[in-house]
């Protein structure tokens, strides 16, 4: 099939499989945040997870981080460093019970009602769903298990022994190419997608090996 893009005019943490990983159904992979949703889920939880004044200090301590990213343009450091501003030390167990509110409170004001449609139509064509993101799986991980998807790829965080974050990434960033390198180590080096959906250039690559692109597409908005 000859590649189709689309684009707009004018769980790594793998969640339990459905489906045959060795048959025939298409494979379908979906960026998280601007795609399936309205904005960047891990500034969100962040912010929902501290007090006013609490996020605002820690802003501030970020700048440093924010003018060496105007000149190395690399997001895994910036995102290792709010990490390690607000989540360090945090141990795994509450973090994951942290998410999981997040998601039930918020899920409604983040989904984009056009890109769950489409979701759901490759859903009920019996295609394998897949999130491949760069926001953090631990925060991830609840709202893919809410709309089954079968696998999540996300950006890892580092924890200590005790199971605490650290701070910092365990990994590259899960953007650009990495996200074909994480797809390739699911499913195999001759994995294809069927389709592949995606909002920024971090999706570049992605999108270059599905057969449908759908690039920008969605504009949905809560209602």
């Amino acid at each position: 099939m000859a590649k189709r893009t689309l684009m707009a005019q004018g769980l790594s943490a793998s969640l339990p499989m459905t489906g045959d990983m060795t048959g025939s159904p298409p494979l379908v992979a979906f960026d998280f945040d601007g795609t399936l949703t309205v904005r960047d889920s891990f500034t969100a939880f962040l912010k929902w997870r501290v007090s006013g004044w609490r996020w605002r200090l820690g802003l501030i301590r970020l700048a440093p981080a924010a003018i060496s990213y105007l000149f190395h343009r690399n997001r895994g450091r910036i995102k290792s460093a709010a990490i390690r501003e607000f989540l360090r030390g945090v141990p795994l167990d509450k973090l994951e019970a942290e998410a999981r509110a997040f998601a039930e409170a918020e899920a409604p004001r983040l989904f984009r009602p056009d890109a769950l449609a489409v979701w759901r139509r490759w859903r009920s064509r019996g295609a394998r769903m897949v999130i491949v993101t760069a926001s953090p799986d631990l925060v991830v991980a609840p709202f893919a298990r809410g709309i089954g998807a079968d696998v999540l790829i996300g950006s890892r965080l580092t924890l200590d022994l005790e199971n605490r974050v650290v701070g910092g990434l365990l990994g590259p960033n899960c953007r650009g190419a990495e996200k074909v390198v994480r797809l390739r180590e699911q499913f195999g080096d001759d994995m294809t997608l069927a389709a592949a959906y995606g909002d920024t250039s971090g999706d570049t690559e992605m999108l270059a090996i599905a057969q449908e692109q759908g690039y920008r597409i969605f504009r949905g908005k809560p209602g």
